[in-house]
């Protein structure tokens, strides 16, 4: 099963970081927070990766392409221009690295990914949330339910888009403003791919008219993720991921 990360958005409110690069770019213990993010589905068998790009492009590609000189201690023999490396650290992961436009909205994002997306289903998540999530429960719950669309709820502070939920079906996804008891889109999705028809164009926001149509025909069911969530939305986000990683006590990383 292959994993979307929307990462080709401004990152305005983290803008003092975000002038030479995409927020996904943006570092949580010398690593970009979307490193963090393939980590965690990597560790749970997910290592087909679709990396939805737009701004600064450019930089997420330059990491990718030296991934290997940026993880691995290195020995450079200038005369003959051979690189040697010292334990030689690699992750078992598939990359696509996709340039779907400066200016698409998120749904847009996903549509431009059709020809690599194929006729299966996939996974969705956005390029500045972590979690301790099981996804292994959150995929066999959608393989249960029969439904296009599980969205992880979680519980996180009120300035988020809210959701309301009846047992494990979503019946209203309210985008920036908290309503019902609290649940709010996490990211974390499973879809089915026929999710594609539902996008209109470029300029259609995921959370939008898509999911609007979704929910009202009842097609989108809610994984409850009672444990860690945060996105980094704001510096004082990025300093509390800073400082969990720094401490030793960062409740998503599930890999060793």
């Amino acid at each position: 099963m292959k994993v979307v990360i929307l990462a080709g958005g401004l990152g305005t409110r983290l803008q003092e970081e975000t002038l030479i690069k995409p927020k996904p770019m943006v570092e949580v213990g010398g690593s970009p927070i979307l490193w963090h993010i393939m980590k965690i589905y990597a560790a749970q068998g997910f290592n087909e990766f679709v990396v939805s790009m737009g701004y600064r492009s450019d930089v997420i590609k330059q990491y990718f392409l030296n991934y290997h000189y940026i993880n691995n201690d290195i020995s450079i023999n200038l005369k003959s221009n051979q690189v040697t490396f010292h334990q030689k650290k690699a992750d078992d992961w598939i990359v696509h690295l996709v340039d779907t436009g400066v200016q698409s909205e998120t749904g847009g994002r996903i549509r431009r990914l059709a020809h690599i997306l194929g006729d299966e289903t996939f996974m969705l998540t956005y390029g500045d949330g972590v979690a301790d999530i099981d996804l292994t429960a959150l995929t066999a719950m959608h393989q249960k339910h029969g439904k296009l669309v599980t969205v992880t709820a979680v519980h996180p502070p009120a300035r988020f888009g809210g959701l309301t939920l009846e047992d494990q079906q979503v019946s209203r996804f309210a985008e920036k403003l908290q309503v019902g008891d609290g649940w709010i889109n996490g990211g974390f999705f499973v879809l089915d791919p026929r999710v594609l028809s539902y996008i209109e164009n470029d300029f259609t926001p995921w959370e939008g008219p898509p999911m609007d149509r979704l929910v009202r025909e009842g097609q989108v069911a809610a994984y409850k993720h009672q444990g860690f969530w945060q996105c980094m939305d704001t510096p004082r986000d990025m300093r509390l991921l800073d400082s969990l990683w720094a401490e030793g006590c960062a409740p998503w990383k599930v890999w060793e």
